[in-house]
């Protein structure tokens, strides 16, 4: 793997970034694409040790404790930065619901500070990342990242048109990251020793994306970002009780419904941001309804046929028993 040119030689930030996706981004970045430095911004402690411990304390790492909610923090944190993958947020359904005050304080408020920080320090490509539970969302988590995503987007109006040393401003849609913390994967890992899993619907569906592959998209939509996009990754769909045969073979299955707050099918893209979105071979890229910041000439791929959407139970992609198991088997072994 080639490194990104983008990244090489620069300073990246990340928010959030001693989580699920952080610890595999932060990887994947001193592994193969040569930054100058990696600033790990996050709330807690205790991660932030056992991560430099994780990397055998890299001297490229930075561990900056702060939150989202602290502009200031996140100002001096962004100082001389090139990058910001922001990937900070409060993400349980149920944590939401029930301290709704603290996720538009982290989830909305905390979008609008990252922004805040990057314009100040003219930060050149700021992505954020988004969820699938922002598509015509059912529950608070999904209403406050669908907030954060307009002002990811629109926040581009800020840039002046024509120039180049602005910042610029996307975001990164995908589904559950299988394998990571509160997936599917770890639930029916552990149940399968007690030898009964919990279904919450036979007919449900999930889009299939690991961590590995998260992460590649994510620096990939950094290469091509030119800002407003909202890049949604194309990717196999399937379906939950295959993954329970392949984990648990014969094991009891008991259906327990839908939770409040769930979907049955995750869906990325509506029909209506189908209309002003673009096809290419490995995503979407859905532009942006109002561009006032410039006119936008982003490149175009496949035109998206009329009432098109994209739903993990109407992809023209799903995987099989035989290739579900072969990547539980190594999505298993990976601990972040």
């Amino acid at each position: 793997m080639a490194p990104s040119e983008l990244i090489k030689g620069k300073v990246v930030c990340v928010t959030g970034g001693t989580g699920s996706f952080g610890n595999a981004f932060v990887a994947r970045l001193l592994e193969h694409h040569e930054p100058a430095a990696i600033r790990v911004y996050s709330r807690d402690e205790l991660k932030q040790y056992d991560m430099q411990r994780k990397f055998d304390n890299d001297e490229r790492l930075r561990f900056l404790l702060g939150d989202v909610r602290d502009v200031d923090r996140l100002r001096r944190a962004t100082k001389d930065v090139d990058v910001i993958v922001h990937a900070a947020a409060l993400k349980q359904v149920v944590a939401c619901e029930y301290n709704p005050f603290e996720a538009v304080q982290t989830n909305i408020i905390g979008a609008e500070n990252v922004v805040t920080a990057a314009i100040d320090n003219r930060v050149p490509h700021v992505l954020s990342i988004s969820t699938d539970k922002a598509v015509n969302p059912v529950n608070l988590y999904g209403a406050t990242k669908l907030s954060a995503e307009k002002i990811i987007t629109q926040s581009n109006s800020y840039a002046a048109e024509g120039d180049q040393t602005a910042s610029r401003f996307s975001s990164a849609r995908y589904g559950n990251v299988v394998g990571s913390r509160g997936s599917v994967i770890p639930l029916f890992k552990k149940q399968a020793q007690a030898g009964e899993l919990t279904i919450t619907d036979d007919a449900m569906t999930r889009f299939w994306i690991t961590l590995e592959q998260a992460v590649d998209f994510v620096i990939s939509c950094l290469e091509v970002m030119q800002g407003g996009e909202i890049f949604i990754p194309r990717i196999p769909s399937m379906r939950v009780v295959d993954i329970a045969e392949v984990m648990a073979p014969g094991a009891t299955r008991r259906v327990i419904g839908i939770r409040p707050g769930e979907k049955l099918h995750e869906i990325l893209m509506t029909a209506e941001e189908a209309r002003h979105a673009t096809a290419f071979e490995d995503r979407y890229a859905i532009y942006p309804n109002f561009p006032f910041w410039r006119s936008a000439d982003y490149p175009r791929g496949e035109e998206l046929p009329p009432g098109f959407f994209y739903s993990s139970d109407n992809n023209d992609q799903w995987l099989t028993t035989e290739g579900l198991r072969s990547i539980v088997d190594e999505v298993v072994a990976v601990d972040y």
